[in-house]
């Protein structure tokens, strides 16, 4: 890789050592930053058959903008604060959920947005792509000026100061068109081993869906099972509701009160992901509350249920729980412990894609939001082997699982390999690093 001749102190964080030639500059200097709004709700002429493009803040998930969110009216636009965006100008979320601030993207077509997008616009052509580059490369950075991974926005006098290298423009139009075509090459070998993760977890559920529901007897004679979702089973196989095979317990209701800074961990409908745990949002109560629930305590082994709340749209989140520590269970939530020793039974019953669908019919989405009780779930029948057989299922699974997981674990590896090498080769080129131009 090339390198420039000298280097000099930016003086600034973010960009370090610069070429000699280069500028430093705040953002506001060399674009116009400005915001959007959102025509009244209140009134349906605003939104009804309207022809202008109208983006919210979650449309910077797409990278390059092609499709607009909604559409508004020329009354909306004119009785609101709604402006016009032109084409190739770049977006920022000033707020959003999960990971949503402080992405960018960039407009195929003019458009108007919410208040909750910042609009960049250039003061020429070729610093377009450049500064959509520079902004990428820093979005941890742009976050942390509103508070980082907390709730709090960003706002328009912020990204106005946000510092940017500023090379020639000559310079600019030959690290945009390098960048651009690296980042396709690179864009492109990820696409391929994430194609090759999904046909790999495409084949762990067949595996289990067939070893489930028909067993690893390749000779085994079938019968109807009676039941819809499951079809045929073997024959000395039996189905069972789920309600009879364990206990459900449902999660207790806390005060906010309840809850300190530290102490013992309350599982709450946040944390329980499809097979995973997720602590990034933690509560605790203390000691002496903890001893007073043991009707509410999650054991190891037991399989834990979402029951209500966006959490569940998607459909199931239920996930083993192998942690050996005290933890007690919160509302809209519930445990299922099993009678016998049959939990990894259940759990890979519990990850067939026939189960999944199962559970997601029977979830209510007729309310405000999606519920389903856990007598709803104890209602749903299963397939039950013998012991013996469950356990010779169960080794088969973990066998052959585990083997296709090595291959996943290989492919995402190399996946995040290029990544990071995409995210530092961005570095590296938009602060004068690497020489791109000749």
């Amino acid at each position: 890789m090339k390198t420039y001749e000298t280097y000099k102190d930016s003086g600034i964080e973010w960009i370090g050592e610069i070429p000699e030639h280069w500028s430093s500059v705040s953002l506001k200097w060399i674009s116009k930053i400005y915001s959007g709004g959102t025509p009244s709700k209140n009134k349906p002429e605003y939104w009804s058959d309207g022809t202008i493009p109208w983006l919210n803040s979650g449309t910077v998930n797409q990278g390059d903008i092609t499709e607009p969110s909604e559409y508004i009216t020329e009354e909306a636009l004119a009785n609101s604060s709604a402006k016009w965006i032109p084409e190739k100008a770049i977006l920022i979320a000033l707020a959003g959920q999960g990971k949503t601030k402080g992405m960018v993207a960039q407009t195929q077509f003019e458009a108007t947005c919410n208040q909750s997008l910042g609009i960049i616009v250039p003061s020429y052509p070729e610093l377009n792509r450049y500064l959509l580059f520079w902004l990428r490369k820093n979005y941890q950075n742009i976050r942390n000026l509103g508070g980082g991974d907390k709730r709090d926005g960003i706002n328009l006098e912020m990204i106005g100061s946000i510092p940017t290298p500023l090379p020639t423009k000559k310079e600019q139009t030959a690290i945009t068109n390098y960048l651009d075509k690296k980042t396709t090459e690179i864009d492109q070998l990820i696409s391929e081993k994430e194609e090759l993760v999904q046909l790999y977890q495409e084949e762990k559920t067949a595996l289990i869906n067939q070893a489930v529901t028909k067993g690893i007897k390749p000779d085994a004679k079938l019968k109807n099972s009676g039941i819809e979702w499951l079809g045929e089973i073997p024959e000395d196989w039996n189905s069972l509701r789920l309600k009879y095979l364990g206990n459900f317990i449902n999660g207790y209701s806390f005060k906010s009160t309840d809850f300190k800074s530290s102490g013992v961990r309350v599982l709450k409908i946040s944390n329980i992901q499809h097979m995973a745990i997720d602590w990034s949002d933690e509560s605790f109560i203390d000691e002496e509350f903890y001893d007073t629930k043991s009707g509410f305590r999650v054991l190891q082994n037991d399989l834990v249920f979402a029951l209500t709340r966006p959490i569940i749209s998607t459909g199931i989140k239920v996930a083993l729980m192998n942690f050996d520590e005290k933890i007690l269970l919160n509302q809209r939530n519930s445990i299922f412990r099993p009678k016998t020793k049959m939990t990894k039974w259940i759990y890979f019953i519990l990850l067939s894609s026939r189960f999944v669908q199962e559970f997601d019919k029977r979830i209510d989405k007729t309310g405000q939001q999606p519920n389903i009780s856990s007598n709803d779930i104890g209602e749903i029948s299963i397939p039950v082997p013998t012991k013996e057989e469950q356990t010779k299922i169960v080794e088969h699974i973990e066998k052959e699982t585990a083997k296709i997981d090595t291959k996943i674990a290989k492919a995402e590896k190399y996946i995040n390999l290029l990544t990071e090498y995409r995210t530092s080769l961005i570095s590296e080129v938009v602060t004068g690093k690497i020489k791109v131009i000749d």
